[in-house]
């Protein structure tokens, strides 16, 4: 069977697809430090780069409902990775013939414009390729984000040991490589059609009219308000349990976090053709208050930071079982779907660490008095879980 035909090309690409994302999203914030030494940019306006990133990339998630269908899943795709490609290795090049934020800002709009894409994009494409088992091949797929985000942190910060901080133009061109690389493959790939044969996908007020839809869009902003509103808790935990410097508490923290995550993913993945997915989520969420519970209260830095990876491990599963469950409750949601879905996720992503951090400061106890909040995004989740049971009133495979 060639490469055309064989769908096994098309997930391998989607991996690849997730694994940018990854690079897309935690490769810059690496380099902060060094920007600030080379091109003198104060660093509060550094770190905006990654608020324009999530921004631009939530403006895609929208639009993207209304141009995907039309140009196509191939050319969007490649199109996706060629800009990320373009924007990755623009670091190393623009912020030296121009302005260097101004350089650096335009490299970041370009390359979140592919990473928004991606997001939109291939859960809805794995969802389609044929398989014995939909849920399965949801969590295995979003565990390559995890492993992405791994593998971003730990070879960029071997490569630039290694090399010295200077290297960091060669290291940005050779990230850029991967989506170069994978853009080829989505070029060859086969991709399935989004739609059953004589099928069309729901417009954007037909979804809307849809109270499954809300339930699912509530569960996928609560995934992600789980998540961030603890991870950003990784560093410090890392640092304050063992005992290292920040730096390096900024780099095994997230690390923990992200693999911790990505296990949970692969186990999802092995299990997930005998469970109930809203059942699972119910026990996901539980177990991430629980985590929230030890990583607030424990008088041990090293018991907190256990609870973070518990976390990580709790809210693995939310977010691919949601996309999962949303498909089976709504099979011609299609693209539109999946947009407002990563839309309102990238959504809880931001309002998390927001909550969190409000309430820390109006109670001036620190970061950690705020933490116990975070855990009314899986508590409101298991209350969307059992209202999405009642509606749709089967299992969710």
């Amino acid at each position: 069977m060639g490469i055309k035909t064989d769908y096994k090309h098309t997930f391998l690409a989607s991996y690849g697809g997730y694994i940018t994302q990854a690079v897309v999203n935690n490769f810059l914030p690496l380099l902060f430090l060094i920007f600030q030494d080379t091109f003198g940019i104060p660093l509060e306006q550094i770190t905006l780069l990654v608020t324009i990133n999530f921004f631009v990339q939530l403006i895609i998630d929208l639009a993207s409902a209304k141009f995907v269908d039309r140009i196509g899943y191939r050319k969007c795709l490649v199109g996706a990775h060629i800009l990320a490609c373009v924007g990755i290795a623009g670091l190393s090049i623009l912020p030296f013939i121009m302005p260097p934020f101004i350089g650096l800002l335009i490299c970041v709009v370009v390359y979140a414009v592919g990473g928004g894409l991606d997001e939109v994009l291939i859960s809805p494409l794995v969802e389609s390729c044929p398989s014995d088992n939909k849920a399965g091949a949801m969590g295995l797929l979003h565990s390559f984000y995890c492993w992405g985000c791994v593998g971003t942190i730990l070879l960029s910060t071997l490569f630039l040991y290694g090399f010295g901080k200077d290297s960091w133009r060669i290291l940005a061109l050779l990230w850029a490589v991967v989506p170069a690389l994978i853009a080829v493959y989505f070029s060859q790939v086969p991709i399935p059609p989004i739609y059953e044969e004589g099928e069309k996908g729901m417009g954007l007020l037909e979804l809307c009219k849809s109270k499954i839809f809300w339930v699912m869009a509530v569960l996928i902003l609560c995934a992600g308000g789980s998540e961030q509103a603890m991870s950003q808790w990784a560093s410090a935990f890392a640092e304050s349990a063992l005992g290292v410097p920040k730096t390096l508490g900024d780099l095994m923290g997230p690390c923990f976090f992200a693999v911790l995550m990505g296990l949970s993913r692969v186990f999802y993945a092995k299990i997930s053709a005998k469970v109930d997915i809203l059942k699972y989520m119910i026990f996901c969420g539980a177990l991430c208050i629980v985590s929230y519970m030890i990583a607030a209260f424990s008088p041990l830095p090293m018991l907190s930071l256990i609870g973070c990876g518990i976390c990580g491990f709790s809210v693995g599963a939310m977010w691919p079982g949601t996309y999962s469950a949303a498909a089976a409750a709504v099979p011609r949601g299609g693209t539109a779907m999946f947009a407002l879905l990563a839309l309102a996720g990238d959504a809880g992503c931001s309002g998390g660490p927001t909550l969190v951090g409000m309430i820390s400061g109006a109670m001036d106890g620190g970061l950690k008095s705020g933490l116990p909040f975070g855990a009314i995004f899986p508590a409101a989740l298991i209350i969307a879980c059992f209202i999405a049971r009642g509606l749709t009133g089967r299992k969710a495979r």
